[in-house]
């Protein structure tokens, strides 16, 4: 397997968007996340977006993150928001969302951003799991869905590397 950059529009990019989509909506009886994307928030040095394949180069997993500060929305200056990470059922347990998370916090500390935030929901307790074994931890709401009771937020400090 390996872990590409690529663009947000990307048709692989749109394929697994389109399957998370239908995982979002199956775990919450809703259409989806509707929060506002476009590719242009995953361009460097303002964001970045990654794709996993596999060894027949099918896409299998992906993730982003799109730089964000201080807003209506909760958002803090400097930060770095977690969008879109998901790994099809197939290739779970390979250890490709943390590979991606470990990039995209790389990516997003070379680019000057001070801290990792993601916002997931109650149904997806393996996210949670994911995000706090790799030293996230709960904080303030912010973002689209900061209202929704099933939402949780998480965030990570992005110390400078010495």
């Amino acid at each position: 397997m390996h872990i590409a950059r690529t663009r947000y529009d990307h048709p692989d990019a749109q394929k697994l968007d389109a399957e998370v989509q239908l995982e979002y909506a199956r775990r919450y009886d809703t259409e989806g996340d509707a929060t506002p994307l476009s590719p242009q928030m995953f361009v460097p040095p303002k964001g970045l977006y990654l794709l996993a394949y596999d060894e027949t180069e099918r896409p299998v997993a992906t993730g982003g993150w799109r730089a964000m500060d201080q807003d209506g929305e909760g958002y803090s200056d400097g930060d770095a928001e977690i969008k879109r990470m998901f790994v099809v059922p197939e290739a779970r347990g390979r250890g490709l969302a943390r590979a991606i998370l470990a990039q995209l916090e790389a990516d997003a500390r070379a680019a000057g951003r001070t801290r990792m935030v993601l916002e997931t929901g109650t149904k997806q307790p393996e996210a949670i799991a994911l995000y706090v074994s790799a030293g996230y931890e709960p904080c303030a709401k912010f973002g689209y869905y900061r209202c929704e009771p099933e939402s949780r937020c998480y965030a990570k400090p992005l110390h400078p590397l010495t």
